[in-house]
């Protein structure tokens, strides 16, 4: 990860905004039709939740349908934030400290952009020897740590800080317990499908 630079450089600053009452299935659908996993909820210009994929398919799976549902029924009413000049290094700390997988930037108390796990992993330099190891930490050689416990048998991964983490190569969760298995650097649970 390139320490010096800043959330601002790396935030994307194209996000759909809609409000509690709007009407989720539309919202879904817009959604859809941006590309976008994440919905900024605000009230007039402030941020009051999130919305994301995931949550509509919760909701989804408890009632059974999303029939006359708004976003507030199934919006993430915390909405974490980090200022537009903290570096990718604080953001990717306080995203692993807040446990969190997006964060909304702000500068001055405005709303500049959407900040996700996706967006910190791409500023990770990848190195000369192949797309793999681009998945090496920062400051060190985590994929041959990695490699030389899963010839050991020996997995690593628990109580790690977002820095020893990785995306898993299968269904791009980030997680510190990945492992050289059939090609692909995988997470527990892409190993035992």
């Amino acid at each position: 990860m390139n320490r010096d630079v800043t959330v601002r450089e790396v935030a994307n600053r194209e996000f759909v905004g809609v409000s509690e009452s709007d009407d989720l299935l539309g919202t879904v659908e817009l959604m859809v039709g941006e590309g976008a996993d994440t919905a900024l909820v605000v009230q007039g210009a402030e941020p009051v939740g999130i919305l994301t994929d995931r949550a509509v398919l919760e909701l989804l799976a408890a009632e059974g349908g999303v029939d006359g549902a708004v976003v507030g029924d199934a919006m993430e009413p915390t909405v974490p934030t980090i200022e537009s000049q903290a570096t990718i290094e604080e953001a990717a700390d306080r995203m692993s400290a807040e446990g969190t997988r997006r964060m909304v930037v702000t500068d001055a108390g405005e709303t500049v952009g959407m900040l996700t796990e996706h967006d910190l992993f791409a500023t990770r330099p990848l190195a000369a020897d192949g797309p793999e190891a681009g998945l090496a930490h920062p400051a060190g050689e985590a994929e041959t740590a990695l490699a030389a416990d899963s010839e050991t048998g020996v997995e690593s991964g628990a109580g790690e800080g977002f820095e020893e983490q990785s995306i898993c190569e299968g269904c791009g969760t980030l997680t510190g317990d990945l492992v050289a298995f059939n090609g692909q650097l995988l997470c527990g649970d892409c190993r035992d499908i």
